[in-house]
């Protein structure tokens, strides 16, 4: 039987992007699995409470220990020098981390993790040097002591292979679930009338506030629609949670005069969300780069066409059936992909992304790698 530990501690509810959209589908996938299995959750004081109802089932544990998530540096410290001893004593000797982040030394614990992407080693010029030395040090260690990584597509794993020169059978891609209902999907006249919006007349993006995201590319694509009067919706939300663009991608607004034309929702809830994938005119995806890029598969589940940039894993995940930008800061480029798009969701095959699938690859795959542990 599948026993292992989980390690949750760098999870900080709504705080961290798709990587906890990612993990809390994962948990969920497992608890429709009718394998035998015993997860034991590794939580923090400030983040059992979001997790408390996976202890609901028998084959889940929770296992809360002295650290707190919002204190980042604390929690890595204590990961590095204390989570070995902590799982020891809980007679733990297996660790699946569905991030990068691991401690210093195995100190009889074998690990899996999973690398979303390489972020940092791509683009320093947006990270602080103590995170850029952080994730460096973390790589190093998932790819030379971890038993076995996962990587989110294909894009990230032949990158991983590259840079760190890794066997590839050590590295395997698993795409991210996507668990998107229709059904769930809140009434649209609520959300029209708190954002000022009709049905397939805005565009709707989702991002972490953050550089690379490249939102002031749209925010300026929709000053010149406004500016110059082009026959296209006048009106942009962007939801997600704040990051270290937040204030910049404020001013650019006021100072462009778009303050009723871009609207930053913040977080919003999954029905809400859908309700603003299926009725919005495209879903717009100007990131310069993703592991994995969740939002416009989600857009294209509810009928909805993507433009998006071509960058990194992004045509992969996509299928080559969204519009792509070649160049994702020509805002010339992205007016005219936006006057003609194409509709080819229709064409695309959603079942990579069941749960269920996905969920049994990853049960499969650490059962095998910790068989012999």
């Amino acid at each position: 039987m599948l026993e292992i530990a989980v390690d949750l501690l760098w999870l900080r509810p709504r705080k961290v992007g798709g990587t906890e959209f990612y993990i809390r589908n994962l948990l969920d996938g497992f608890l429709q699995l009718k394998e035998p299995f015993r997860l034991l959750l590794l939580v923090s004081k400030d983040n059992r409470e979001s997790l408390e109802h996976y202890a609901a089932d028998e084959r889940i544990e929770l296992l809360e220990t002295n650290v707190v998530s919002a204190n980042i540096g604390g929690r890595i410290l204590w990961q590095f020098f204390c989570q070995n001893r902590f799982l020891r004593r809980k007679g733990i000797r297996k660790c699946f981390v569905p991030v990068y982040c691991r401690p210093l030394f195995n100190g009889g614990v074998t690990y899996v993790n999973v690398i979303h992407d390489l972020q940092a080693a791509h683009y320093p010029q947006y990270h602080p040097f103590h995170e850029i030395a952080y994730s460096r040090l973390c790589w190093w260690l998932d790819t030379h002591i971890s038993r076995h990584l996962v990587a989110i597509s294909d894009w990230v794993r032949e990158d991983i292979i590259s840079r760190y020169h890794m066997r590839p059978d050590k590295i395997t891609t698993i795409y991210n679930p996507i668990t998107v209902k229709e059904e769930e999907t809140a009434p649209f006249a609520e959300l029209a009338g708190r954002y000022h919006i009709t049905e397939k007349a805005y565009y709707y993006t989702i991002a972490q506030l953050i550089p690379h995201k490249n939102l002031d590319t749209i925010i300026e694509v929709m000053r010149q629609i406004k500016d110059r009067g082009i026959a296209l919706p006048k009106k942009l939300l962007i939801s997600g949670v704040g990051g270290k663009n937040k204030e910049k991608l404020q001013a650019q607004i006021a100072d462009r005069g778009l303050q009723e034309e871009v609207i930053l929702t913040g977080f919003v809830e999954n029905d809400e969300r859908n309700a603003l994938y299926k009725y919005s005119k495209a879903f717009l995806f100007p990131s310069v780069f993703e592991g994995f890029g969740m939002p416009p598969v989600e857009a294209m589940l509810f009928g909805t066409v993507a433009i998006a940039t071509d960058r990194t894993c992004v045509p992969e995940v996509t299928q080559g059936k969204a519009n792509y930008v070649r160049d994702p800061y020509d805002v010339e480029e992205w007016i005219r992909v936006m006057e003609n798009p194409v509709d080819r969701v229709g064409e695309m095959d959603f079942s990579m992304y069941d749960q269920m699938t996905l969920t049994k690859q990853y049960y499969e795959l650490l059962a095998k790698v910790f068989s012999n542990v």
